[in-house]
């Protein structure tokens, strides 16, 4: 006696359809799992034994079999533990094996029968629509996030009994409703908000500049001067996320279980910020079962690394194709991933060991040399994919110790980013997957950074005269587009291209002699006065 139900096993943040074979045959009674799986998996058949027995099933006393095919895939999880047991009463002929094939299925078994949540039930939904499966029968607490997949019906269950009775007829379950709002994905208030920072002016527009096109920033300044609650405060200044890029970040947290309770959908875009002792594997993923990093989880959001110099050489070195491409992907012995991190990096240092190198009125303890080692810890192709340096500058005390703080509040600069991301949209419209001037590919890059000739020899002149590499001249046009999308220029001018270029001043190392004052050397008035010559 044979019966097939169909589930689906995790390969990064997808999932392929795994059919659950179940032989129930004569001889001692045993039952063997096969097919390639994890720990989670062999023991699921004792409790899927138990639940059938206290939800009133009988088994009889022979030997089960059941093999989870292609065998060659890994199958990790106790997502499996509901079809096995939907299979092995098909085989007992407790029930019929015909509904089965209509559904993907997905759930763990308590020992009475109860079905637990499970991760990865988004991918799961998606391989039943791609599949031309009629839906999906998941635990109830998963049903929501299994309901963001339109085309296929999404069955709720609690117990093993309600599927049963579904499947033969008996009482029928009543199929998830989709509510319209969940596609909407508002946005809630933000925690942080931009007015909480003092002064800084120069900083905030150079975030504003970065959220506006999703570029790369490094600050760099002494210990207490905002770098740190700028970049945590930034996420309330980007736009808010189109569904499809929801989808996207919202695959990556369920296969890791990272949902929130009640949460389907993840609205806010995320922010992540790993400690500096994080290893390679933990920042761009990996590990014996290749899970996604940290990189990862931030993808459409904002990786915050801060005290840069203090993260490992070879943990650094990894981020640079990873960068580049918008995709890490993971080759082990057993399988290969590929995993999405569009991310923007942003990253804070200090400009020496203690802090307060070429800060005024302070004295810097470290000698040259370490000061030199200090920086060179942060490689030149690194410091070449990152868009916006920037140094920031101690808080003067009458900034502080103002009564009202009178900052322009997250919301203004909100409404700005979101009005340059609305003409990136319509410039992108028939690009699939490029969201934001900074992942424009080259192939685009001529035909829409159209420059002023003023702007063009501005341009040249930077080149010849910093050496600047191929790709820093790249990525200055696409900084100079989007300063023009934020000031509403029809073409790059001057101004916008002389922002850019000085933008990359701290990837120059003469940046540590030059500057003696704590002020960016070659600051132009362009950042301060919104394009004012």
């Amino acid at each position: 006696m044979l019966a097939r139900v169909r589930s689906g096993a995790l390969m990064g943040i997808d999932a392929v359809v795994v059919e659950c074979e179940v032989d129930m045959a004569l001889g001692l009674p045993y039952f063997n799992v096969v097919g390639l799986p994890d720990g989670a998996v062999r023991e699921s058949k004792v409790r899927v034994v138990s639940a059938l027995k206290n939800t009133g099933f009988e088994l009889p006393q022979k030997r089960i079999t059941v093999n989870l095919a292609p065998a060659d895939i890994r199958k990790e999880g106790a997502a499996f533990e509901l079809p096995i047991a939907l299979g092995v009463l098909a085989a007992a002929r407790l029930m019929e094996e015909a509904p089965l094939g209509r559904y993907l299925f997905g759930g763990e078994l308590s020992l009475d029968g109860w079905v637990k949540p499970i991760k990865g039930v988004l991918p799961l939904a998606v391989a039943a629509r791609n599949g031309g499966f009629e839906g999906v029968m998941v635990p109830t607490a998963n049903a929501a996030e299994a309901a963001l997949m339109e085309g296929i019906q999404v069955l709720p269950v609690r117990h093993l009994r309600e599927a049963v009775e579904h499947l033969t007829g008996v009482h029928p379950l009543t199929p998830y409703s989709r509510q319209a709002a969940s596609r909407e994905a508002p946005r809630g208030p933000p925690p942080l908000d931009m007015a909480d920072v003092r002064g800084q002016p120069d900083l905030k527009l150079a975030l504003e500049l970065a959220a506006a096109g999703g570029h790369n920033v490094l600050m760099c300044g002494p210990p207490g001067s905002g770098k740190t609650m700028l970049a945590r405060r930034l996420p309330s200044i980007l736009p808010t996320m189109t569904f499809t890029e929801a989808l996207e970040v919202t695959k990556i947290y369920s296969v890791l279980g990272l949902l929130g309770e009640d949460q389907a959908l993840m609205r806010e875009r995320p922010f992540r910020a790993p400690h500096h002792t994080i290893s390679d594997a933990g920042l761009v993923g990996g590990g014996p079962a290749a899970r996604p990093g940290e990189l990862s989880l931030g993808h459409h959001g904002v990786l915050f690394l801060d005290e840069l110099p203090e993260f490992r050489k070879n943990v650094l070195e990894v981020l640079r194709q990873p960068m580049e491409e918008g995709f890490i992907h993971l080759a082990r012995a057993s399988q290969n991933v590929t995993y999405p991190c569009r991310v923007m990096l942003v990253a804070a240092m200090n400009p020496c060991p203690c802090g307060y190198f070429n800060v005024p009125g302070r004295t810097c303890t470290c000698p040259e040399h370490r000061v030199f080692d200090y920086h060179s810890r942060v490689s030149g192709p690194l410091l070449d994919r990152i868009d916006i340096t920037l140094q920031t500058r101690p808080v003067e005390y009458h900034q502080i110790a103002r009564a009202s703080a009178d900052e322009p509040p997250s919301a203004y600069y909100r409404e700005r980013v979101e009005a340059a991301r609305d003409r990136q949209r319509a410039r992108f419209r028939d690009e699939p997957g490029i969201h934001c001037n900074a992942q424009m590919p080259p192939r685009l890059l001529r035909g829409h950074c159209v420059l002023s000739a003023r702007a063009e020899r501005m341009l040249e002149l930077a080149v010849r005269h910093h050496g600047l590499s191929a790709r820093a001249h790249d990525r200055i046009l696409k900084l100079a587009l989007t300063r023009a999308d934020l000031e509403g220029h029809a073409r790059i001018e001057d101004v916008d291209i002389q922002l850019a270029i000085d933008c990359r001043i701290l990837d120059r190392r003469g940046w540590l002699h030059a500057n003696t004052h704590g002020a960016l050397p070659g600051r132009p008035d362009a950042l301060s006065s919104r394009g004012k010559p």
